[in-house]
């Protein structure tokens, strides 16, 4: 009898639930040519389930990377198939020339003989296992719909789409938006002779690995790069499932290959001369840079020198051999993890913004942003069910209540705003105005008015500044005071201008301003 096509389960994973449930594929009775028809729909089904998820582009982020990885599953299905189809097709054991031949009845049956066999062998398989469920390959890969849900939904449990996706990303990775290197920040602190920098900067030196030290490179420097190296080759993975992420790394320790061997076949054409560099002395036997020349000259009556030196003369050593490997195997990390970044610029940069805005936020902004990106992110529309004040949301309970858990405004109807429209005029924004005894005005339309209202006129006055209508956008006292005073001096260079400007002329035809005629009148000089 011939073996079934493929033996165990095959994880796929559905479009809402993202559960992975196992698709048997495992029929004794399951001929040769039975086996490459049974691919061949697979291959079908599968290339129709991904061109209609392709069709449904997806609504939000979460949504976005489990359809990509629920394609990448259908793509490894795939090849799989395929891979067993040329191997069947090629037929290497001549099964499927048996087969075929027994169709046509060979030579001590005929066609008909051979039907009424394998349909007997068929009946005996299922009388032996008749509660044997049979494969839907269309429900197996058909997208549920909206109104399905699964066992465990129905139950009342979570659903499955947020236990895969989420368990997959940490939370400061916001489901592959931004980078989570947290704790590579707090180990590159602790590796020796490192310039200490702030999370925020870290992001600027992560892959500048010249800027360290020959001499910090050590064990716990390349574990380091080490883990971060396969970080980012992991959440590469995670992110790009449908870029061939296996292939970009493959390509990257390629690339690294070449590299080494021509910058090993300059360096074997090109010989450093022992004596003064561009950083220091170099010492080819010990193949180290010295900073001062005390010291480079006081190493050669040192015994590792002397070592050295014997073993350059004898052909090298296996230290030196060593020590050549540990440097290649670092420049390989530091390599993959510069072209890494590279590939990955747009989430690193994104990164450091969140960092920085994040850091200038308040306690009470990062929670109403959680909120809302939890909101995006289930497909949730913001509405007025959502904001407490719909039907069914429980808002007005009996006691009169308002229930406005996100201390939204309240409307013109005496309820809480939309979020959305919260969110739409910048209502969460703080804007202090220094001038009006730091008060804090919510939202940029209520910080525009309120230079017009008597609270910031007030202010003004308090400062001896008669002309507001000149100091809009001006919310500090100094700045507001500096301006004040450059008006005045201008208006008083203005009217020393108008005065000098009309000239007279006395008895004798002496031509001067008015003013000083006038001083000069006055004091009988005329």
């Amino acid at each position: 009898m011939r073996e079934p096509a493929f033996s165990g389960s095959l994880q796929l994973q559905s479009d809402t639930d993202k559960q992975f449930v196992p698709v048997s594929l495992v029929y004794s009775a399951m001929s040769v040519l039975e086996s490459q028809r049974y691919a061949l729909e697979d291959l079908d089904r599968l290339e129709q389930a991904i061109a209609d998820r392709l069709l449904a582009p997806p609504k939000s982020h979460r949504a976005k990377i489990a359809q990509q990885h629920e394609i990448a599953k259908f793509l490894e299905r795939i090849q799989q198939q395929s891979k067993f189809l040329l191997t069947s097709l090629e037929d290497p054991d001549g099964l499927r020339a048996n087969e075929i031949e027994k169709i046509h009845g060979g030579q001590t049956s005929t066609p008909l003989d051979e039907f009424y066999k394998q349909y007997k062998e068929i009946k005996d398989f299922h009388r032996r296992y008749p509660n044997e469920p049979v494969d839907n390959l269309e429900e197996n890969y058909r997208k549920k719909r909206k109104t399905e849900t699964t066992e465990d939904e129905a139950a009342g449990g979570q659903s499955s789409a947020v236990d895969v996706i989420e368990s997959m990303f940490t939370g400061e990775e916001h489901l592959g938006r931004y980078l989570d290197l947290v704790a590579f920040h707090e180990r590159y602190l602790n590796i020796r002779g490192v310039k200490r920098v702030s999370y925020v900067q870290y992001f600027d030196v992560v892959d500048k690995f010249a800027q360290i030290s020959k001499s910090s490179k050590d064990e716990e420097y390349f574990k380091y790069i080490t883990a971060l190296s396969s970080y980012l080759q992991s959440f590469l993975r995670r992110t790009q499932p449908l870029n061939d992420p296996d292939g970009m790394i493959d390509k990257i320790g390629e690339d690294f290959e070449k590299e080494w061997e021509e910058k090993a076949k300059e360096a074997s054409t090109v010989e450093k001369a022992d004596g003064p560099v561009e950083n220091g002395w170099y010492c080819s036997a010990c193949d180290k840079v010295f900073e001062k020349q005390t010291v480079y000259d006081a190493h050669f009556t040192g015994k590792k020198h002397k070592k050295n030196a014997e073993n350059k003369k004898t052909g090298g050593s296996s230290h030196t051999s060593v020590q050549d490997l540990k440097a290649r195997v670092i420049a390989l990390r530091e390599y993959e993890i510069v072209k890494l970044f590279e590939i990955l610029a747009k989430e690193r940069a994104d990164t450091k913004v969140n960092v920085e805005r994040k850091s200038a936020l308040t306690v009470r902004e990062r929670q109403l942003e959680m909120e809302a990106l939890e909101r995006e992110e289930n497909g949730e529309e913001d509405s007025e069910d959502e904001d407490g004040a719909g039907e069914g949301s429980g808002g007005d309970g009996e006691d009169g209540k308002i229930y406005n858990p996100l201390k939204l405004p309240i409307g013109w109807d005496g309820k809480p705003i939309p979020f959305w429209l919260w969110k739409l005029h910048g209502l969460g924004v703080e804007y202090p105005c220094e001038i009006c005894g730091n008060f804090v005005y919510m939202g940029r339309k209520a910080f525009d008015k309120h230079f017009v209202e008597p609270r910031h006129i007030h202010g003004l006055r308090c400062l001896g500044i008669q002309n507001s209508s000149l100091f809009r956008e001006i919310t500090s006292i100094q700045d507001a005071l500096t301006l004040w005073n450059k008006i005045k001096r201008e208006k008083r260079a203005q009217e020393s201008m108008q005065e000098q400007a009309i000239e007279v002329e006395d008895d004798e035809g002496n031509v001067m301003s008015e003013k000083v005629y006038n001083d000069l009148k006055k004091q009988g000089l005329l």
